[in-house]
C-alpha cells in the first residue's frame, strides 16, 4: 500500500492484520456480496428466461441458463404489443412532464424565494404541509378535476398535475435560497425584469437540482401505471408502464418466454438511462437528502 494511499485510508495497516478486523471486513463483503446476488438475480432471471423455449421455462428443477438461445423470442414479442408505439407515447409524455411543470415549479420556487411575496412564510408552510398528506386520498378529487375540465385520456392530465408537486418546489426552492441575493439585486438594479432573472441567472445556476428533477421525471414517467391506467382509456395513447400491465402482466394468453423477452426489452432503456447518468443520481439523491 503506498504512502498517500494510508494517509487517505480510515485504518492503518496495522489495523487490517488484527484477527478481528479481518473477521469483520469478511462478513461486510459477504454481506454485500449476498446483497448484490439478491439485487442482480431477478434481472439475470428476466433475460435468460427470454431466451428459454417454453417448455424450459416451466421445467423441474428449473435452470438458471438456457439450453439454446431463443433470440426470435423477440421478435415474438413484438407481434403482441406496440412497444414503438408505446416508447414514443412515453417519451412525448416526458417531454412533456420536464417542460411545463418544470417550468411552472421554477417560476413558483424562484417567486417564493427571491421575491417578496405577501405571506411567502405561510405560502412556504402551506406547501410543506401537503407533504403530509398520503397521495392515495386526492385521486379522486384531481380525477374529478381532470373531468369537469375535459382532460381525461389526454397528456394534459400529467403534464398539469405535475406543476403542482409540492416536493419538487421546496426542493428548488431550497436550492435558490442558497444563491446569493446580491446578484438579483445587482441585476435589478440594471433594470432586469424578474423573468429576465430568473431565466438569465437563476436558471443556469440551478443545472443540478434541474437535473434531479428531470432523473425522478424519468423513473415517474417509466415506472407509473395506476394513474395513466386511471385517465387513459384509449389504448394507442397509453404508455408503456400500463400497457405491459395490461397486455402482458395480465395476459393469460401469452407464452411466459414472450412475456419475459418484452419484459427484458421494456427494461433496457432505465438500465441504460442509470448507466449513463449514475453520477447525476447519486448527487440528485445527495441533494434532495440534505436539503428541503
Amino acid at each position: 500500500m503506498s504512502k498517500e494511499s494510508r494517509e487517505r485510508s480510515i485504518m492503518s495497516d496495522t489495523d487490517f492484520r488484527k484477527p478481528q478486523v479481518k473477521i469483520g471486513y469478511g462478513v461486510m463483503l459477504l454481506a454485500l456480496a449476498a446483497l448484490a446476488l439478491t439485487m442482480l438475480y431477478p434481472f439475470g432471471t428476466t433475460i435468460f428466461s427470454s431466451l428459454k423455449t417454453r417448455q424450459e421455462v416451466f421445467t423441474y428443477p428449473p435452470s438458471f441458463f438456457p439450453k439454446q438461445l431463443m433470440f426470435e423470442n423477440y421478435m415474438e414479442g413484438f407481434r403482441y404489443i406496440d412497444l414503438g408505439r408505446a416508447f414514443a407515447n412515453t417519451a412525448l409524455l416526458y417531454a412533456g412532464n420536464v417542460l411545463i411543470p418544470l417550468t411552472v415549479i421554477g417560476l413558483a420556487a424562484f417567486s417564493m424565494s427571491q421575491m417578496k411575496l405577501p405571506f411567502r412564510r405561510a405560502l412556504t408552510m402551506f406547501f410543506m404541509s401537503t407533504l403530509m398528506i398520503p397521495s392515495a386520498t386526492y385521486l379522486i378529487p384531481s380525477f374529478l378535476n381532470l373531468q369537469n375540465l375535459g382532460l381525461i385520456d389526454s397528456y394534459w392530465a400529467f403534464w398539469l398535475a405535475g406543476g403542482a408537486n409540492a416536493f419538487s418546489i421546496m426542493l428548488v426552492k431550497s436550492f435558490f435560497d442558497g444563491i446569493h441575493k446580491e446578484l438579483f439585486e445587482a441585476a435589478r438594479i440594471d433594470g432586469a425584469s424578474e423573468l429576465r432573472c430568473f431565466f438569465q441567472l437563476a436558471l443556469p445556476l440551478s443545472k443540478p437540482v434541474f437535473a434531479t428533477l428531470m432523473i425522478l421525471t424519468f423513473t415517474n414517467t417509466w415506472n407509473d401505471w395506476y394513474w395513466p391506467s386511471l385517465v387513459i382509456s384509449t389504448p394507442e395513447k397509453l404508455p408503456i408502464a400500463p400497457l405491459v400491465y395490461k397486455n402482458i402482466i395480465s395476459s393469460m394468453n401469452m407464452p411466459m418466454n414472450i412475456k419475459f423477452s418484452v419484459l427484458t426489452i421494456i427494461m433496457a432503456p432505465p438500465l441504460l438511462f442509470f448507466a449513463i447518468f449514475q453520477k447525476n443520481i447519486v448527487h440528485g439523491l445527495n441533494l434532495s437528502g440534505v436539503k428541503g
